[in-house]
């Protein structure tokens, strides 16, 4: 029996964004929907992103949390970006705090209550959540990175299929024996294609098979709604949105 899965992350605040997935996957019509974190640092709207995002989870779909969410809700900035050994930059700390406030408590132990991992078995084949990589949810699985690197980090699980995000930059893998599925980002893309991106996966018995795909959003209206927020950072952000490159 083939069932298709519809794989996306990394909203960050973006909810044209994923409003613009949403009516994407309407048309896809998967068996399920999987969502791997990082759902409100960075965008102009969290608190809707948030209520958006637990929709699709009470109608079914897998949802875990990312890095930056951990960031947010607890300020825990070491967990959150372990990469910055000399300090989280105050853009950063500000943005979180700004998000923080802006999502209220209630929501707030909502992505407090995540988890880091979720696991789906399709026939024969297992399917891994994970903002990351398996067993993290800040050591990516980035082109960047050499071939041991990457074979070390998707050993960590017995997984036919591992999805992905966190580097905002959507590729898929095939190794043979496992696959990686990297979804890019669903509202902040650093490829260079300013659209909201995602992955439908389609596992059918022993065959797996998956694809980018790429959804138009308003641009222009959330960089300027990020740009009238005034944060600091902001300027880069926005521009971020607007190319579909890191700016910074």
């Amino acid at each position: 029996m083939t069932t298709k899965l519809a794989v996306l992350s990394d909203i960050h605040g973006n909810i044209l964004a994923l409003e613009a997935v949403r009516k994407a996957l309407a048309a896809e019509a998967p068996d399920a929907i999987l969502l791997a974190g990082d759902y409100v640092l960075n965008g102009p709207r969290p608190a809707a992103t948030v209520d958006a995002v637990r929709e699709l989870e009470a109608q079914g779909a897998l949802v875990i949390q990312g890095n930056t969410d951990i960031a947010v809700a607890d300020f825990d900035f070491a967990a959150a970006f372990p990469w910055f050994t000399d300090g989280v930059p105050e853009s950063f700390r500000i943005a979180a705090e700004w998000a923080h406030d802006e999502l209220g408590e209630e929501r707030l132990e909502w992505l407090r209550r995540l988890p880091a991992e979720r696991r789906l078995r399709v026939d024969d084949a297992l399917v891994l959540l994970c903002h990351a990589s398996p067993g993290s949810q800040t050591a990516g699985l980035g082109a960047d990175l050499d071939a041991a690197a990457i074979l070390d980090r998707i050993s960590r699980t017995d997984a036919r299929v591992i999805c992905c995000g966190h580097t905002h930059v959507p590729e898929v893998r095939d190794f043979g024996w496992r696959w990686i599925v990297n979804d890019g980002s669903a509202g902040y893309v650093f490829d260079g294609n300013p659209t909201a991106s995602y992955a439908i996966v389609t596992v059918d018995g022993d065959e797996v098979r998956a694809e980018i795909k790429r959804a138009e959003f308003d641009v222009m209206a959330v960089a300027n709604e990020i740009s009238a927020r005034g944060l600091p950072g902001d300027v880069y952000r926005a521009a971020t949105v607007r190319t579909g490159k890191l700016v910074r």
